[in-house]
């Protein structure tokens, strides 16, 4: 993967746009949208996805619907490896989203846990043994109001629709999948685009099968293709956590205003009573009347806390390709 010399121009940022609503849609569909020529297009979109900015993968939550918590965890470490410590949280598979942030605590990180599972062997017995761990503090994630995956498509606008938030991914029971759907999620991981030819020779079953197979997955809602892209090449300079302190009686109104927000990016109520917000604006100024003008205006809320991201090691479970290429490291996990 190389690293892109230049910030996106706006053809660039229409194709991302359109590869953030439907990472495998055809060359042409996308040519279309943005009102380009198939060459040019098809030329620019190769080239982005051969960056380490831009990277579209498949993703799949196989756990017992209704049978699962997400938790977040701030984590503190030795001063010195927190590069370290994020390499190894990244080979989990139940962190479905790992950053490194300012503030009080060194990595933010969404824990996927299993309620028959211990939170206390996870937390005590593997994350804390990390070396160069110091602490981790866990906090309960109650509702999730919203988790948007296509934040780039709104990048000129202030508001948008609550018909346009993303809810989270829906969770699939490990009895909807076989061995040949799981092959399929393995070969479509690191490469969403993947053609269904290709996975079909891989894994030794025919094209059709493949197609089938994942589209079914994708219409349950068990696989869903993401488009991960790096905020900066977009014209992007801030991207900060808020821990936002609100009366209890109107978490469910401020939440709901918030979500109004196309800058707000992920939005949820936890147990401490409190609302987590990640915020994704285009300079600190823009930051600055987010603060002052919305969040700063809302009756009910009391005040916040705020860490900025420094970089996005995972989401939605897949590990993003300019973290790597940043720090230097070996290929993404698969």
């Amino acid at each position: 993967m190389s690293t892109p010399t230049r910030p996106f121009d706006a053809l660039d940022r229409q194709i991302v746009a359109a590869l953030q609503k439907d990472g495998r849609a055809s060359w042409t569909e996308i040519a279309e949208e943005c009102g380009a020529t198939l060459p040019t297009v098809t030329r620019r979109g190769q080239s982005l996805l051969a960056s380490s900015a831009l990277r579209v993968g498949v993703s799949s939550n196989i756990n017992s619907p209704g049978e699962t918590d997400l938790f977040m965890l701030r984590i503190a470490v030795r001063a010195g490896s927190q590069v370290t410590v994020a390499r190894a949280l990244a080979r989990r598979t139940d962190l479905r989203f790992l950053c490194l942030v300012t503030g009080g605590s060194d990595l933010l990180a969404e824990l996927v846990c299993r309620r028959t599972d211990s939170l206390h062997v996870r937390q005590i017995n593997e994350i804390l043994a990390i070396d160069g761990v110091e602490a981790c503090e866990s906090d309960l994630v109650l509702h999730a109001y919203k988790v948007s995956q296509h934040w780039a498509q709104g990048a000129t606008s202030s508001r948008e629709s609550a018909s346009d938030e993303i809810q989270p991914p829906h969770v699939c029971d490990p009895s909807h999948f076989d061995e040949t759907d799981l092959a399929i999620l393995h070969e479509l991981r690191t490469d969403g685009r993947a053609s269904f030819r290709s996975v079909a020779d891989s894994i030794g079953v025919n094209e059709s099968t493949v197609r089938r197979r994942f589209e079914a997955m994708r219409d349950r809602g068990c696989a869903w293709v993401l488009t991960l892209v790096a905020a900066s090449v977009l014209g992007f300079e801030s991207e900060i956590v808020l821990n936002i302190s609100v009366q209890p009686k109107r978490i469910d109104d401020i939440a709901h205003e918030l979500s109004s927000y196309v800058g707000v990016r992920y939005l949820a109520a936890t147990l401490n009573g409190n609302l987590m917000c990640e915020l994704i604006m285009p300079s600190s100024k823009d930051v600055f009347e987010f603060m002052t003008q919305g969040l700063g205006r809302i009756d009910g809320v009391l005040g916040w806390t705020a860490s900025v991201e420094l970089l996005t090691v995972k989401r939605g479970f897949l590990e993003t390709p300019w973290w790597l290429e940043t720090v230097g490291g070996s290929p993404l996990t698969p």
